[in-house]
């Protein structure tokens, strides 16, 4: 199994990094962690994200393993977005890291303020 060295600048798995600390990925994989969810909803869920930027997320997300989507054959047409296995591996670690985030938010915010 081939591995990564992120502290070597050519390693590829920088990409996965990247992907992991984008913050949109990161409400992606929380959002959908329920199960499929449409566009609209997630979109709502996630809030601030603009359809732009949502649908980029979710198409690099897709390319990457981690969501799949699924069109229905309805008039109109539904769109699901559910995590794939690898997605739902990621799952774990990123929300202990919001789990984390939450409960320190305000100590945090507090040394911004005083450093400012």
């Amino acid at each position: 199994m081939d591995t990564g060295d992120v502290f070597d600048p050519n390693c590829p798995a920088r990409v996965v990094l990247d992907r992991i600390g984008d913050k949109w990925s990161v409400l992606v994989l929380l959002g959908l962690a329920g199960g499929p969810m449409r566009f609209t909803r997630l979109r709502a869920r996630m809030g601030g994200v603009t359809p732009k930027v949502l649908t980029q997320t979710l198409r690099a997300m897709e390319s990457d393993g981690l969501v799949t989507r699924e069109v229905f054959a309805e008039v109109p047409p539904r769109v699901e977005y559910t995590l794939t296995d690898l997605g739902h591996s990621l799952h774990g670690p990123v929300s202990v890291v919001a789990q984390w985030a939450e409960e320190n938010v305000a100590e945090i915010l507090r040394n911004r303020e005083k450093s400012a």
